[in-house]
């Protein structure tokens, strides 16, 4: 007799930086690579090839939602957890995250692809606070609009252009502890969500 096994829990990352040396996107991809070692199947998303204009009613009103909206939304479908790894501008979050999230919840299919999923929160920064500010905002915005589960373990890395080495891994131990403690309880949420 052969039992099916559990099959991998999948997480959309979505940095909220697409700049070229962005800490944050490295924040992600450490972030990745932990989460592979956890078993997981990770999706790493580029708001940047959205093509999202600035929200606009009059544009969506004349054009409708476009097509990068979409696709967002159906990323968050096929996903069972989603890790959000955003930097800060002046203590809050960037403009390029929080307009995919408005132009996704435009469309109907995002509430059933996004309520009560299950996301967790980290930032990266140079600055001593590891961008934590910016979370603060983000975790309420993210909770009452899109109605996304945020998890109330989050994770700074300040000094973050010191924070890696070459391999793109967390140099400090605590650090990695912190990020991996996180993880770790996206993938039980997550696990145990899916199991109900």
């Amino acid at each position: 007799m052969t039992t099916n096994p559990i099959p991998s829990v999948r997480v959309l990352i979505v940095p909220g930086s697409a700049r070229r040396g962005s800490l944050n996107l490295q924040l992600a991809r450490a972030a990745a690579a932990l989460l592979r070692d956890d078993g997981a199947e990770v999706t790493l998303a580029d708001l940047r090839a959205l093509a999202l204009p600035i929200y606009d009613g009059d544009l969506e009103a004349e054009h409708g939602v476009p097509a990068g909206a979409r696709t967002l939304v159906d990323a968050f479908a096929a996903h069972d957890a989603v890790l959000i790894v955003s930097p800060e501008y002046n203590a809050f979050p960037p403009p390029l995250l929080i307009n995919a999230i408005d132009w996704a919840s435009r469309l109907p299919e995002s509430k059933p692809a996004m309520q009560g999923k299950p996301t967790a929160l980290m930032a990266a920064s140079p600055g001593a606070l590891g961008g934590m500010r910016s979370l603060l905002c983000l975790r309420n915005f993210l909770a009452l609009n899109p109605g996304l589960l945020v998890l109330p373990e989050q994770a700074g890395i300040p000094h973050a252009d010191r924070a890696f080495d070459a391999e793109g891994g967390l140099v400090d131990p605590k650090q990695q502890q912190m990020v991996g403690t996180v993880l770790k309880s996206l993938l039980r949420l997550a696990r145990t969500r899916r199991a109900a």
